[in-house]
């Protein structure tokens, strides 16, 4: 996970043709499944490591494919503010997702194991995209683990009854 807001960004820059539209909104689903900060039109970010640049690396070929142009560019904001602020709007939008899980796991009674097993994945696929360690995680967390500790009781007593 990445921790300084004060770091390097990995920036994508593309231009993908309206038609066909299928690549478009592959790629457009796959930008959003990584969690990017929209900069402009055809221009996101995310925090500079191996994982963020190999996914931009891989997604502006997939581009380049589609007969579109892509470039992926290493940057740091001139000012610290910048990057302290595009780091909290990242941030806030996994608290968003965070705190929606847990909004439905808390109003949610007797969740089954494929309910559970769905939280769980949303869950992990929210943390992929938590860059900056949102503090909604651990509530999220807790609420799924409520369910699982209430199964695993029901589970129990249904053992020993005859």
């Amino acid at each position: 996970m990445v921790t300084q807001p004060e770091q390097s960004w990995v920036l994508l820059n593309y231009r993908i043709p309206r038609e066909p539209s299928t690549p478009r909104i592959a790629i457009w689903r796959k930008l959003n499944d990584l969690g990017v900060a929209k900069l402009g039109d055809g221009l996101v970010a995310l925090p500079n490591d191996s994982r963020t640049r190999e996914h931009f690396e891989w997604i502006a070929n997939q581009v380049g494919e589609a007969d579109g142009d892509a470039t992926v560019w290493i940057a740091s904001p001139s000012a610290r503010r910048t990057s302290s602020e595009l780091a909290a709007t990242m941030r806030l939008a996994r608290t968003e997702e965070y705190d929606q899980l847990r909004t439905e796991a808390e109003s949610t009674t007797n969740a089954g194991s494929r309910t559970i097993t769905r939280w769980r994945r949303e869950l992990r696929r929210i943390d992929r995209r938590d860059y900056f360690r949102s503090p909604g995680r651990s509530q999220a967390r807790q609420a799924i683990d409520a369910h699982v500790a209430a199964e695993n009781d029901d589970s129990a007593i249904d053992a020993l009854t005859p």
